[in-house]
């Protein structure tokens, strides 16, 4: 039984009809509720079974994920395909960005964007919260098409070869030409979709509201399987081989064999809930969840490796972890960047916001990316957490930056788009200090 039942309208929770709402009305109540929402189930879940827990042996499960051991995934240096970089959702790009970076262009939407941009073929993919899709030029900062869907999108966008997949606050998942903007095919969960989707083999795998796991054909839209958990599913669906990791309201750490859609195992229990979107290196998956702890599993055997939390103060997660071969980075709500040792999960350093940071961070070759709700751009070295360089705008940075082809790209609240490069003329442009 699912969490709760669409019953031919648009719910948020249990009792709210916003289906007749426009969206921009709509935009304001899931601003309002969708941390009103996480505090009240964080609230209830650790309630019934305590902040800390994780008593029961963990179950056998089968291993065989192409990756294990090997080398540690990142973006390709000309692509950002996914809002977390790559399949494993690491957040981290091997290349370090130039020193003297500047805004090479700026792009202005109809209206503010919440979510990330993806790279790849000349094109930057960004998604307004009125429902409109932009392909913008990558060198130049020049539209190339725009489509408005008449929705609201909170999810960012990701590329496969040239197509777009988005999926919306109704719970429908596009198929979009990234050439021209066209409408491919579209389908329809039962829930609202807050996640960016994931791909495996001619497949495109999307998470819901409404605590499915859902699996389409990527040619044509066709259903191929559903997995359903307890609770609702706001993550992303991290891939690795041929399964999937899945974080979620029902507390508890998922894995599904993607050629079947059925649990591998027992879920992991994670003492509480989460919407953050794991992160895969290896044989290790790591994941923070909303009551202050941060996990890493070895998923093979599978066994908990570590856990950390602030012993001085909670700090609670809603982003997720950004890994390089020796840290996992993690950002909380109460405005501190922390460095934990992938090894042991003991704090390397610590960098204080002076706002919180909504985005999750991003590695990118030797320095920490952070966008900030205070509008500051921020970087910070990887190896022991100095500040770097900073940008500031008036508005404020909701999602992560994408990297790509040696310049950095992010979007904010009030709807524009920038590239930081370095200068391509001798023109003005606004560095950092």
């Amino acid at each position: 039984m699912p969490p709760f039942e669409r019953a031919g309208v648009f719910f948020a929770h249990p009792g709210f009809f916003i289906g007749v709402l426009s969206p921009v009305s709509k935009l304001r109540f899931h601003r309002i509720h969708r941390l009103e929402d996480s505090q009240t189930r964080m609230h209830m879940f650790t309630v019934t079974i305590g902040r800390y827990v994780f008593r029961r042996m963990l179950l056998a499960f089968a291993a065989g994920f192409a990756t294990a051991g090997g080398t540690l995934p990142a973006a390709p240096p000309d692509q950002w395909l996914l809002p977390r970089g790559d399949a494993q959702s690491t957040g981290r790009a091997e290349q370090t960005l130039a020193d003297d970076l500047v805004v090479r262009w700026e792009f202005e939407a109809d209206e503010g964007i919440e979510s990330s941009p993806v790279v790849d073929q000349g094109r930057v993919i960004v998604a307004d919260v009125t429902g409109t899709l932009y392909a913008i030029d990558q060198e130049e900062g020049q539209e190339i098409w725009r489509r408005n869907f008449d929705t609201i999108f909170l999810a960012s966008p990701a590329l496969h070869g040239d197509r777009v997949f988005i999926g919306d606050v109704d719970g429908n998942l596009y198929a979009v030409n990234a050439k021209n903007g066209e409408e491919i095919w579209k389908q329809t969960t039962e829930g609202e979709i807050y996640g960016s989707v994931g791909f495996h083999q001619d497949n495109v795998l999307v998470t819901s509201q409404d605590g499915r796991l859902y699996c389409f054909a990527m040619a044509d839209g066709t259903p191929r399987w559903t997995y359903e958990t307890d609770d609702q599913i706001r993550c992303s669906p991290t891939v690795a081989g041929d399964r999937t990791f899945l974080g979620g309201c029902d507390g508890q750490l998922h894995m599904v064999d993607l050629k079947t859609g059925k649990a591998i195992g027992e879920p992991l229990p994670l003492g509480g809930p989460t919407g953050s979107t794991p992160a895969v290196q290896g044989n290790k998956a790591f994941l923070p969840i909303m009551d202050g702890v941060v996990y890493a599993f070895d998923w093979q055997k599978p066994a908990q490796l570590w856990n950390h939390s602030d012993e001085d103060r909670l700090q609670q997660y809603r982003t997720s972890a950004a890994v390089s071969e020796d840290l996992v980075i993690v950002c909380s709500e109460g405005k501190q960047i922390d460095a934990l040792s992938v090894d042991t999960g003991e704090r390397q350093w610590r960098y204080t916001l002076r706002k919180r940071a909504d985005a999750s961070p991003v590695i990118a070759g030797k320095d920490v990316w952070i966008a900030a709700r205070d509008g500051r751009l921020i970087r910070l070295s990887l190896a022991d957490g100095k500040e770097k360089w900073v940008y500031e705008i008036r508005g404020e940075f909701l999602a992560s930056p994408a990297i790509a082809g040696g310049a950095l790209y992010i979007s904010d609240d009030r709807g524009v788009v920038r590239c930081f490069a370095r200068e391509k003329t001798s023109g003005s442009s606004t560095e950092g200090r």
